[in-house]
């Protein structure tokens, strides 16, 4: 399963040196996520991550740093619905609903679904997809490996996004909110095991 992790909206202290340690722990693509950002922060983040990881890195706004930067590419939302023109990178895609996924997976290298569990980071963010509703998704070929799981993912639950057959798991919450653990090295370890 790929392993993705989205950045919070907001900078934090240190983030780069944690992102750093996440691509040695086996991250296979950070999302730059920074809406409220200006695309001079946004580079500046850029900068302090090891150069051998931005081809692992896809953006969400300021699509130019994708170029600027060999960036893996871009990922289209409601704020950023088209890619730019004559555009060479991956492009991904958010969906919140099955019919999305029908809509866009063909044309994105992957899409993500969510919310599949209620959300760590977002208060009052619910699920919104029953089990039955994912398990006829599954047998329709709607998920598929194309379709990356995401919302309120944590180590507790890979296993139930693998029984799907997602192709994969986007964290945000789970992950960010250990930044300052001392124990991250295991977790890290851990959540890289669940993903294989």
């Amino acid at each position: 399963m790929k392993w993705i992790v989205i950045t919070p909206p907001q900078f934090l202290p240190n983030e780069a040196t944690f992102i750093n340690l996440m691509f040695t722990h086996g991250l296979d693509v950070l999302h730059l996520r920074k809406p409220h950002a200006s695309a001079t922060d946004c580079e500046q983040l850029l900068q302090q991550i090891d150069s051998q990881w931005l081809p692992q890195v896809v953006v969400h706004d300021h699509f130019d740093l994708c170029r600027q930067y060999g960036l893996m590419g871009v990922h289209l939302n409601q704020r950023n619905p088209q890619p730019p023109i004559q555009h060479q990178g991956s492009i991904s895609r958010s969906c919140h609903s099955l019919s999305e996924v029908k809509q866009y997976s063909a044309t994105c290298q992957y899409v993500t679904l969510s919310p599949i569990f209620n959300s760590i980071s977002k208060q009052g963010y619910q699920a919104a997809f029953s089990q039955q509703a994912l398990t006829e998704a599954t047998q329709q070929g709607i998920v598929n490996d194309k379709v990356i799981a995401l919302g309120g993912i944590s180590l507790d639950n890979i296993a139930i996004i693998k029984q799907y057959g997602f192709g994969g798991a986007a964290l945000l919450g789970d992950v960010w909110q250990r930044i300052n653990d001392k124990n991250i090295d295991r977790y890290l370890c851990k959540l890289q095991q669940a993903l294989i």
